[in-house]
């Protein structure tokens, strides 16, 4: 995996590899934490309802430098669910990205969201520290993980009541997801070699994901155009983040994305048109 994500995912394999902490341990304080909050459910039920939006909170990233350092993630919350959306990610890697645990603790002390933890997810451990901060859903990064890990690391975020949103790039790692049981699916659009944002890999891939398959559109969702036109392609849900950090309402940058008609998935003639 040479490309960007390739010293992130390194610096938190050695920390998962010097974590002497017993995961039985962590696994019973998991099960022993609050209940988690239905986080695929709340973008499933949007299908009638129309298109669902996770907003992110999140001070910087590698690729966009700082969005919001200063960001409040309780005030950022409320105003992210005063606009409609149906859950919130936030981000808890802090090296590259600024975040903590504690944000995530206080983004749900603020609202009732379900919340995805959006971190690098390499080890049992870290599922387990998901629960125990307060998450209802992790990350599985498709192309950070192997087959092996990705169908130990659904299982267990199953048995701990989690959601696993498993973030794809292309064919070959929707396949491979696919065939360890993923029901929820993101589509990332970001290059990982050159950080750019291709507008058709979201709706070339659609088509590929079975109805059964809860499938998110993720980087690049700039407006509300951007989401009706996902909606269209059969995305259930965009997951936004620069747009809505950056916005001057950030309230009213949602809403504007919230609620599109979820169109059928299938094959697009004029793949990246807006």
């Amino acid at each position: 995996m040479a490309n960007y994500l390739s010293d992130i995912v390194a610096a938190h394999r050695a920390a998962a590899a010097s974590d002497g902490r017993d995961v039985d341990e962590l696994v019973t304080q998991a099960l022993r934490s609050p209940t988690p909050r239905p986080f695929a459910e709340a973008l499933a039920s949007r299908a009638t309802r129309g298109l669902a939006v996770i907003a992110e909170i999140k001070r910087r990233s590698p690729s966009k430098g700082d969005l919001d350092p200063g960001l409040d993630p309780a005030e950022v919350a409320r105003a992210y669910a005063a606009g409609g959306a149906s859950a919130l990610s936030v981000l808890t890697d802090g090296p590259a990205f600024g975040g903590s645990p504690e944000d995530l603790a206080t983004a749900r002390a603020a609202c009732g969201l379900p919340i995805l933890r959006k971190d690098f997810t390499v080890s049992r451990a870290d599922i387990c520290d998901a629960r125990i901060m307060g998450a209802d859903a992790v990350l599985l990064i498709a192309a950070a993980l192997s087959d092996a890990e990705l169908l130990e690391f659904l299982g267990l975020a199953a048995l701990l009541g989690l959601s696993s949103l498993v973030e794809v790039h292309d064919e070959a790692e929707l396949d491979r997801s696919l065939g360890a049981g993923a029901a929820l699916v993101g589509v990332n659009q970001r290059d990982l070699t050159t950080f750019e944002v291709d507008p058709g890999r979201a709706e070339h891939l659609a088509a590929q994901i079975p109805d059964f398959v809860v499938a998110v559109a993720e980087s690049g969702v700039r407006d509300g155009l951007d989401a009706a036109r996902l909606a269209a392609a059969g995305y259930q849900a965009v997951l936004v983040g620069e747009s809505v950090v950056r916005a001057a309402d950030r309230s009213v940058a949602v809403q504007a994305m919230a609620g599109h008609v979820v169109g059928p998935r299938r094959p697009t003639a004029a793949v990246g048109a807006r």
